[in-house]
């Protein structure tokens, strides 16, 4: 006897509690820099001064000293974790409520977002362009590669999660 409701399969229940989990970390995250706005302010301006790098003069014309232009580069970078959170979120009701085409595309852009943010952003250019890899206080790239992974693997499921026929019609 068939049932007028699909059950939850793995996947989808996974793709809606794996995407609230970063959603929720990102709320967190976008909460916490808008809340204690001073400290991760510190670190972004160390990293973009390059003040505790080596200091090898081949790589400090990187540096960006201006407290205006590093404090502009935090904002953005709040922004676009608030933006993040708020896409994710959505995705996550989405999956609550099983319109999983929709909440398959709006996690997928929340994922990315996240993705460009600790991949782009933190991991290549804070780690290799302004050289955060050399510093002993200002290093944040283990944060943010667990970020970056944990989130690929999020978007594995999430895409995962999708019936053949939504894929090749997609």
């Amino acid at each position: 006897m068939a049932t007028s409701t699909t059950p939850r399969g793995g996947l989808p229940l996974a793709a809606t509690l794996l995407t609230g989990t970063i959603a929720l970390y990102m709320a967190l995250v976008a909460f916490g820099n808008i809340t204690d706005f001073g400290t991760n302010q510190q670190f972004v301006r160390h990293v973009l001064a390059m003040d505790t790098t080596f200091k090898d003069e081949d790589l400090m014309w990187r540096a960006i000293t201006s407290e205006g232009l590093q404090d502009a580069a935090y904002v953005a970078i709040i922004a676009w974790e608030t933006v993040a959170a708020l896409v994710l979120i959505y995705g996550t009701w989405l999956w609550a409520r099983r319109d999983a085409v929709r909440a398959r595309r709006m996690s997928t852009y929340g994922l990315l977002m996240v993705m460009l943010l600790f991949g782009a952003g933190f991991i290549a250019i804070g780690g290799e362009w302004f050289s955060m890899w050399q510093s002993k206080n200002w290093n944040g790239l283990d944060a943010a590669t667990r970020i970056f992974l944990f989130s690929g693997v999020v978007l594995i499921v999430n895409q995962l999660s999708a019936p053949r026929t939504e894929t090749s019609a997609t």
